[in-house]
């Protein structure tokens, strides 16, 4: 997609002005129903894409991203632009600055179509919690795309954006992407900068993209890789130190724990003729263990809303609110943290100041470390025997709007498959395997920490497979 745009821009076929107002049209057409969008950045969309159009008249060479229009989840910082992490909160904040994948994206000469729609401060697994509008899903629009990017990946899927940015917590791109049916990869934690992103979780989050196929997001990936001055975390990783693999020398491991009770009959069914497929060209197929599965999300559970509750306390009301009718300190917290913030929000910051406190520190948080570095340990053992892992995304088809909105225990489970790359900080992608009643049926495979560009090749390989 994103190599047929380019060709088209540098052959004269098309020109970027063309190219965009074309998507802002496919936007205004579409998006009254799915909201995807939350703002536009029409004006400075079309006046880049002029002087893109500039440049290839002049004969210059343009980046392979020069001229594709992109979008980008509103918990990124954009210089100028509104910013709202889908929050009442930061409901007129705009940023001072750009995140870094904002400032590669811009040196690289992407055109940003405007801000997505997510749950609030990226919490929730259906974009249900979002302040403003619920997304809805292109394939139905009376269900869910997923969350909490799931205006990003209800953006590509409908093909109002070549690609989108979202950012990955705990399944935050792969689920909605899965329930788009579109590409979404969660990078190793680290290769991507998150110096502009409004942190959720630190030790959990990543951005990475969503895309139609995963030629497009390797292009996109290796554009916001790398590392960081403003981001201590981040790290460069080489495309060099990635093996290519052919299917027929490749071990894909099955983890007999992500196959089991809850998991949808159609779903375990077609990922299963998948494997068949892959098995027929020639892969070695191994059943595995990862025996502390189980205790990936109530572990999620605990080190995310710790980290939440340390991260929102800079929401204190002194420098983004908007509350002035207050008399002293005590009003000011009172009023912009308890209506500024949602439901879940709010849950998160208590459950995880509840962990933190003197007296269940140890009991809970401290636990849930040593469980995260047993559950990181099992990952290292298991790809000492096989190259990757096929996982389901989600146990379930996308839900219907409303359907576990009172059931936030329901709705955490949502994000059991995924959980486990975002606390061992590996690398895993969804895939696109089929469909039923219109309805996308989608796989995950995981891959060994900073194998990125390996895991990518590989889902290349099994894309084509798929097709």
């Amino acid at each position: 997609m994103i190599k047929e745009i380019h060709n088209k821009l540098v052959n004269k076929e098309i020109t970027a002005a063309e190219l965009i107002k074309g998507y802002f049209q496919i936007i205004a057409e579409k998006d009254n129903q799915i909201k995807a969008f939350l703002n536009l950045t029409k004006n400075s969309a079309l006046e880049q894409a002029e002087k893109i159009d500039e440049k290839i008249k002049q004969g210059k060479e343009i980046n392979i991203l020069e001229g594709i229009p992109y979008a980008i989840k509103d918990n990124m910082l954009v210089k100028g632009v509104k910013t709202t992490a889908g929050s009442k909160i930061l409901e007129n904040y705009t940023a001072s600055f750009d995140a870094t994948v904002i400032k590669k994206l811009k040196e690289k000469g992407a055109i940003l179509l405007g801000k997505t729609n997510m749950d609030e401060f990226a919490m929730g697994s259906s974009t249900e919690n979002s302040a403003f509008f619920t997304t809805k899903n292109p394939h139905d629009l009376e269900r869910v795309p997923g969350g909490s990017s799931g205006g990003s990946a209800a953006a590509v899927a409908s093909k109002m954006s070549v690609f989108a940015l979202g950012s990955d917590t705990g399944g935050s791109i792969r689920q909605p992407a899965g329930f788009c049916g579109v590409v979404g990869f969660k990078p190793s934690y680290g290769t991507v900068s998150r110096y502009g992103l409004i942190a959720m979780a630190s030790s959990l989050d990543i951005i990475g993209p969503f895309t139609e196929n995963v030629e497009d997001a390797e292009i996109v990936f290796k554009s916001i890789a790398g590392k960081d001055t403003m981001d201590s975390t981040s790290q460069d990783i080489s495309v060099a130190t990635n093996k290519t693999q052919n299917i027929q020398n490749t071990v894909f491991g099955l983890p007999k724990e992500y196959f089991q009770e809850g998991l949808d009959d159609k779903i375990k069914e077609t990922i299963e003729g998948v494997i068949e497929k892959i098995k027929s060209q020639g892969a070695t197929i191994k059943e595995v263990s990862l025996p502390s599965t189980s205790y990936a999300l109530p572990c999620y559970y605990i080190i995310m809303p710790a980290e939440v509750s340390s991260n929102l306390a800079r929401f204190d009301g002194i420098r983004y609110s908007s509350i002035n009718d207050y008399s002293n300190l005590h009003d000011i917290y009172f009023k912009t943290r308890g209506k500024g913030f949602g439901e879940e929000v709010r849950r998160r910051i208590v459950l995880g100041t509840h962990v933190l406190s003197s007296g269940y520190y140890d009991a809970y948080y401290k636990k849930a470390q040593q469980v995260r570095r047993l559950i990181a340990k099992e990952f290292n053992e298991v790809f000492k025997e096989v190259d990757f892992l096929i996982t389901p995304t989600s146990p379930t088809f996308p839900f219907k709007i409303g359907e576990k909105a009172d059931d936030p225990l329901s709705m955490y489970l949502s994000d059991i498959f995924t959980v486990g790359a975002n606390i061992a900080g590996i690398p895993a992608i969804n895939l696109p395997c089929g469909e039923e009643d219109n309805l996308p049926i989608n796989m995950q495979i995981i891959g060994p920490y900073l194998s990125d560009f390996s895991l990518l090749n590989i889902s290349k390989t099994i894309e084509n497979i798929i097709s």
